[in-house]
């Protein structure tokens, strides 16, 4: 299958310049003007290709439909790709195409000190031979993911250059705010009106995910007792001690950079903190619900403990759930899974699938009832200045979806 990778490259480059980056401060949806931006742009390029049913939603989902060319009665897909990136590095990326990369160093000029090498990123003795992506070094290249976006895009446009292709109707949906783990909270399945979904959303060639983290989120308060420093004794109580306090007690191997493989842990992600008010935001992840249940009433301990300590200090502890490990119903029926691994094999790849220590926007669509797992588009080192991609991987991933549109039109029979 020849894939057009010159068009490929040119939509990522395009995409990755447009500052996308989300804000979990923001109370809209999309979160962040910069994520207009690229969707408005794929509404006219979905037109422009000739895509039918093309609608840009009040909350910032692009929608599409790409008409079927079976007559065959084939359930409804739909192919999804976040449009924003990462909060933590500026998202409008300077990229640069490293052309064959032959093994050595990449150094990223806008800071020598991000360098990818082979020792530390093994993922690119594979790409050695490649077109290797990244960006300048100060910011995010938004592979994350816009690899994903522009892997739907040329996926769509090769299926509409080559008719005789069979599928069935497949819905396109951009969508923004992932990365803030409310990406699919205002999406109307039933304007969707797909049967399964694949998030494009994945990192090395051949993985195709069934299995992430649930993730909750929480936040501890603290309202201190004011008082002038010089009369103070017996007075003050120092709201930025105390979350001091909290944090110190958290378990240190429950902690990110102490946990990998099946385990979980609790992340403080900010405290903003004065001697009178305090505000800790924390993010709990686990792939089983009793892990995550045990995460909570652990907070809930250090917190109960801080009350009994200073009892004149106001003290709350809020969660909200994000997203459930999908799993839990896609092992209930796993042929989308299956057909996706069948679709891997024939593009010419070994099918592989791991536990994400992350989340997808399919985590979300699956625990609603629209089974999603998710595919590779090539980015790793993602939420990092060494961000990078490689523009053969991401071919590899189209050729997957238009495997993947035949194997459902052939199993509709």
């Amino acid at each position: 299958m020849q894939i057009d990778t010159a068009d490929l490259l040119d939509r990522f480059l395009r995409y990755v310049q447009i500052d996308t980056r989300s804000d979990d401060r923001s109370p809209t949806t999309p979160s962040t003007p910069g994520q207009w931006d690229l969707l408005r742009l794929l509404e006219q390029e979905m037109k422009k290709l000739g895509l039918t049913d093309v609608t840009l939603t009040e909350h910032g989902y692009a929608l599409a439909t790409l008409p079927a060319t079976s007559k065959r009665e084939t359930p409804v897909i739909a192919w999804f790709a976040h449009v924003d990136t990462a909060t933590n590095l500026p998202g409008a990326a300077k990229p640069i195409v490293h052309r064959a990369y032959d093994g050595r160093p990449i150094v990223l000029p806008d800071d020598p000190t991000q360098r990818l090498t082979p020792e530390t990123t093994p993922f690119l003795r594979e790409a050695v031979g490649h077109d290797i992506i990244t960006a300048s070094g100060t910011t995010l290249l938004g592979a994350d993911d816009k690899s994903g976006v522009a892997t739907v895009m040329a996926a769509v446009r090769h299926l509409l250059r080559h008719p005789e292709i069979p599928h069935g109707p497949i819905r396109i949906c951009f969508n923004p705010d992932e990365e803030i783990a409310r990406g699919m909270t205002k999406l109307d399945l039933a304007q969707l009106g797909a049967a399964c979904g694949y998030t494009l959303d994945g990192s090395g060639p051949g993985e195709i995910d069934f299995e992430t983290f649930s993730a909750d989120a929480a936040v501890l308060e603290i309202q201190g007792v004011a008082s002038h420093p010089g009369w103070a004794k017996d007075v003050m109580v120092n709201a930025a001690r105390l979350a001091g306090r909290f944090l110190a007690a958290l378990p240190p191997d429950q902690s990110p950079e102490r946990t990998d493989g099946r385990a979980g842990f609790i992340h403080p992600l900010e405290c903003t903190a004065s001697s009178e008010h305090a505000k800790v935001r924390m993010i709990l992840r686990d792939f089983e619900r009793d892990g995550l249940a045990a995460k909570r009433a652990l907070l809930e301990k250090l917190a109960a403990d801080l009350r009994a300590a200073e009892p004149r200090a106001i003290i709350t502890l809020t969660f909200t759930e994000q997203y459930r490990n999908m799993r839990y119903w896609l092992e209930q029926d796993m042929r989308p899974v299956e057909f996706a691994q069948e679709a891997v094999r024939r593009a010419g790849l070994a099918p592989k699938s791991s536990a994400i220590r992350g989340g997808t926007d399919g985590s979300n669509l699956t625990q609603r009832g629209l089974p999603a797992p998710n595919i590779f588009c090539g980015m790793h080192e993602v939420h990092s200045q060494r961000e990078w991609v490689s523009l053969q991987d991401m071919a590899k991933a189209v050729e997957t979806l238009v495997h993947l549109a035949q194997v459902w039109e052939e199993h509709s029979a």
